[in-house]
C-alpha cells in the first residue's frame, strides 16, 4: 500500500470543500407585500415588491375595481385608514422630483403606470422601479414609517404635479415583509 503525504492530499480536500459550499441554496430577494383593500374594508388585490440588481419590481394585481384606467402609485407612509387613505401621504419621493413620467421636472419613484381594469373589475400592472432598495442604500422604500400602495379612481395624466390628477384613492395596501 502506498502512503500519500498530507499535503499532497490538501488540493482534493480544498476542492471538495469548495464543491459542496458552492452548491448551497441562493438567499431569496428582499421582499415585501400588501393585501390591498377599500375603504370599507373589502379586498381590492394584491401587490408585491421585489428587489433586483436594477431597482425595485412591482406587481399590483387589482379586483373589485370599476372599469377602466386607474392611477396606481408607492405611497410614503404605511398606513392605509379608510375611507379616504389620506393616511398614506403623498407619492413615495426621494430623489426630490414633481410628479409624472411627461412632467419636465418629474418624476416620483413611487409614479407608475396607469392600471387597466376590465369589465370584470381586474387588472395587473409589472413595473421597475429603478435605483429603488426595499431597505438600505440610497433610496430605500421603507423607512420609519414604511409605505403603502395605492390605486386611485382614475387614471393619471402623467404630468400634473403632485399626484397627476388621478382622483381619489379607492384603494390601498400597507407593504410589510413576509
Amino acid at each position: 500500500m502506498k502512503i500519500i503525504p498530507l499535503f499532497s492530499a490538501l488540493p482534493i480536500v480544498l476542492a471538495a470543500s469548495a464543491c459542496a459550499t458552492s452548491s448551497a441554496a441562493p438567499t431569496a430577494a428582499p421582499s415585501v407585500s400588501a393585501k390591498l383593500a377599500a375603504g370599507d374594508g373589502s379586498a381590492r388585490g394584491t401587490a408585491t415588491v421585489t428587489e433586483a440588481a436594477d431597482g425595485l419590481h412591482v406587481l399590483v394585481k387589482g379586483v373589485g375595481l370599476t372599469p377602466g384606467m386607474h392611477g396606481v402609485h408607492i405611497h410614503t407612509i404605511g398606513t392605509c385608514t379608510g375611507p379616504d387613505f389620506t393616511s398614506a401621504g403623498g407619492h413615495w419621493n426621494p430623489t426630490g422630483h414633481q410628479h409624472g413620467k411627461d412632467n419636465p421636472a418629474g418624476m416620483h419613484m413611487g409614479d407608475m403606470p396607469n392600471m387597466q381594469a376590465g369589465s370584470d373589475g381586474t387588472g395587473e400592472i409589472e413595473y421597475v422601479v429603478k435605483g429603488g432598495t426595499i431597505s438600505d442604500g440610497a433610496n430605500p422604500l421603507l423607512d420609519a414609517d414604511g409605505a403603502a400602495i395605492v390605486i386611485h379612481a382614475t387614471a393619471d395624466d402623467y404630468k400634473s404635479d403632485p399626484a397627476g390628477n388621478a382622483g381619489g384613492r379607492v384603494a390601498c395596501g400597507v407593504l410589510s415583509k413576509g
